[in-house]
């Protein structure tokens, strides 16, 4: 599916895009043989082997911040063992706030991993790309608006992410629980190439089609990743990429 883009580009950029990994260290390590990054290295080795630019987590890469240094430490190797961009936008499950795995000393030692709302503010710039890739993290487990205000273009390629729940026409007078709402209105003022989505599980398309804009899905339920490739005649394709899981993935599990 392509959707011309604004403007000339420079080069041609593939882009691995997933959401809600869900590190952890009981219901993804039962579904990946007992290791709670499997979902995200089956993430990082697609990526890897279609030779993506960047790959982008939208969201709920982890579980929760309740989790075994021994699982941090070894997610951190999982990152650094793959010589690839990993951009994480910190969701609902995994907000930026003071006690976040994000701040463990083993993610800083991996020189290829930047987190919104962590290591930088709101966007990352990769100059040999012409791309920047910008989102505003979950700060707490408070209801927020992920696409509020727009972030103005300043580069050829640009990238929004955002975890959050999509309605074409949110009604934001109701507030009886947190939804971090994304409406058709928002998508369109982003004027992206294209929107990383997270929240849902399922592979989808949503918005009214004027901007490119994606969920992917989760490893375990979608078992796929969005490949994003932006083409210097300036059109967005998006395709669905299968992971390589375990044998039996799921058996007494779903």
């Amino acid at each position: 599916m392509k959707v011309q883009a604004n403007g000339p580009k420079s080069r041609e950029i593939l882009v691995a895009h997933t959401s809600d990994v869900h590190v952890d260290h009981d219901y993804t390590a039962r579904l990946f043989d007992g290791d709670g990054a499997g979902g995200l290295r089956a993430v990082l080795l697609a990526a890897t082997q279609a030779r993506a630019d960047v790959v982008l987590l939208a969201g709920d890469t982890f579980d929760c911040h309740r989790l075994p240094e021994s699982l941090l430490v070894h997610t951190a190797s999982v990152i650094r063992s793959f010589d690839i961009p990993v951009v994480i936008l910190p969701g609902n499950h995994d907000p930026a706030i003071d006690e976040a795995v994000f701040h463990h000393p083993a993610f800083g030692k991996a020189d290829n991993l930047h987190i919104l709302g962590v290591t930088h503010e709101e966007a990352v710039y990769f100059p040999h790309l012409d791309l920047e890739v910008w989102g505003r993290a979950h700060r707490d487990y408070s209801d927020m608006d992920p696409l509020a205000v727009a972030r103005e273009r300043t580069t050829p390629w640009q990238i929004a992410m955002a975890h959050g729940h999509y309605m074409p026409a949110p009604d934001r007078s109701t507030k009886l629980r947190p939804s971090w709402l994304i409406g058709d209105d928002e998508i369109d003022a982003t004027g992206a190439d294209y929107i990383a989505l997270g929240h849902w599980n399922r592979h989808v398309r949503v918005g009214n089609g004027n901007i490119n804009a994606w969920y992917s899905g989760s490893p375990d339920y979608a078992r796929s990743i969005n490949l994003v490739k932006l083409s210097g005649n300036g059109t967005v394709d998006v395709e669905r990429r299968a992971l390589e899981l375990p044998e039996g993935f799921g058996d007494g599990i779903y």
